[in-house]
C-alpha cells in the first residue's frame, strides 16, 4: 500500500501520518519527490483497517501494491535511484562501463587489463576471485589473493573495482578490497547470502537468474534493500531458453519493463547473453538504445589462453573500438560515456 500526499500537505500530516502507520506495528518508508509525496506502508495492511487513514489531513489518495516487493517498486519509490559506487554514481545521464576478465588469473594478467580498460573509457575494473563453475573440474579462482590484485589494480588506476561473491565468508574478505559486490545468476536465489549482501552496506550489483522472471528477480533484490542496503544495481545478462545459437539469449525488453517496474539502474552484461565475441558489439549498442544505465564486457590480454570464457572475451583493441562506436548511441538517448 501506498499513501499518496496532496502536493500542499505541511510536514507535520506527512509525520501524523507515518505515526499512524508505525503504532501499527507496520515499516513506513518516505519519498519526496518536486511534486508528490509518497508514504509506503510494508507488513499487514489489514492492521490499518478502521484508522480511517484515507481521511486524515493532507492525504490525496491510497493505492494498493499488489506486487510482494515494495522497497524496490517504482510505485514505492517514483524517482529513478542513482546509486554512488566509489569514485562515480550509476544510474540516469550515464553508460557505466564494467570491463576486465572473467577470472583473474595472475596480478600481471589483471594489471594489464585494467589499465587497458581504464584507457578505453570504462570507469569499473571487473574480475572474478571466486568463480562457480558448471564443472567441479573448471578454475575455481584465486579467491583472497585475487581480491589483494583487484586492490592494487584501483590503487594503480583509479577504477573502481567489483568482484562476484559466493559466500559469506567471500562477502566477509570482499569487503576490504573492492568497491561493489556482484551476486551471480546462479546465486540469484541464495537468500541467505542476498541477506548478507544487504547487511554489508557495500553496493550490490545483483545478476538476472538463469531462468528467472522479472518479478522474481524483483524479489530478490528485496531481500537485499530489506537489510538496510539499497544501493542496489541490476544486470540483465541473458535467460536460458530453447535456442542454443547464443550462450543465454539476452532479453533486452528486461531493461524498459525493469525501468517501468523499479528506480533501480540496469545494466547488460552482453558477453555472458552471447557466449560469441562477434555478438558482443551489437548487442552493447542495443543495450545503450534501449536504456540501459550500463555495460558488464569481458576483456582479456589473450582470449585463447583465457582460463574461463575466452570465447566471449573481446581483446583490447576490440574493446577500445566498441567503446569509441558506443558513444554516439550514448548521445542519442542523452547520456554520457
Amino acid at each position: 500500500m501506498i499513501i499518496i500526499m496532496k502536493p500542499n500537505a505541511s510536514e507535520e500530516a506527512v509525520q501524523n501520518v507515518i505515526h499512524l502507520i508505525q503504532s501499527k506495528g507496520l515499516h513506513s518508508h518516505l519519498s519526496k519527490g518536486d511534486q508528490v509525496t509518497i508514504v509506503g506502508v510494508v507488513g499487514d495492511k489489514s492492521k490499518l483497517h478502521g484508522s480511517n487513514i484515507e481521511i486524515s489531513d493532507g492525504v490525496d489518495k491510497i493505492v494498493n501494491v499488489t506486487e510482494s516487493y515494495k522497497l524496490v517498486n517504482k510505485k514505492f519509490h517514483p524517482k529513478d535511484s542513482v546509486i554512488p559506487v566509489g569514485n562515480t554514481v550509476i544510474g540516469p545521464g550515464n553508460v557505466t562501463v564494467m570491463a576486465g576478465p572473467c577470472a583473474i588469473e595472475s596480478r600481471d594478467q589483471l594489471m594489464e587489463t585494467a589499465a587497458a580498460v581504464k584507457q578505453a573509457g570504462a570507469t569499473f575494473l571487473r574480475g572474478g576471485a571466486y568463480k562457480p563453475r558448471t564443472s567441479p573440474y573448471s578454475f575455481q579462482g584465486l579467491e583472497e589473493e585475487g581480491l589483494k590484485y583487484m586492490k592494487e589494480a584501483r590503487e594503480a588506476t583509479g577504477l573502481n573495482v567489483i568482484c562476484e561473491v559466493t559466500s559469506a565468508h567471500a562477502i566477509e574478505a570482499a569487503v576490504k578490497y573492492v568497491d561493489m559486490l556482484q551476486i551471480g545468476a546462479r546465486n540469484m536465489q541464495n537468500f541467505e547470502l542476498l541477506k548478507e549482501a544487504g547487511k554489508s552496506g557495500v553496493p550490490v550489483l545483483l545478476k538476472r537468474g538463469l531462468s528467472a522472471t522479472i518479478d522474481e528477480w524483483l524479489n530478490a533484490a528485496e531481500y537485499i534493500i530489506s537489510e538496510g542496503n539499497p544501493n542496489i544495481v541490476l544486470c540483465e545478462r541473458g535467460i536460458r531458453t530453447y535456442e542454443t545459437s547464443t550462450r543465454n539469449p539476452l532479453d533486452i525488453s528486461a531493461v524498459p519493463v525493469i525501468r517501468a517496474k523499479s528506480p533501480l539502474p540496469v545494466i547488460v552484461d552482453p558477453s555472458h547473453a552471447t557466449g560469441v565475441r562477434a555478438y558482443v558489439e551489437p548487442l552493447a549498442k542495443a543495450a545503450v538504445a534501449v536504456g540501459a544505465d550500463g555495460l558488464m564486457i569481458e576483456v582479456h590480454p589473450c582470449p585463447s589462453c583465457a582460463l574461463s570464457d575466452g570465447p566471449q572475451s573481446l581483446t583490447f583493441d576490440q574493446f577500445g573500438t566498441l567503446m569509441e562506436d558506443l558513444r554516439p548511441f550514448a548521445q542519442l538517448v542523452g547520456r554520457s560515456l
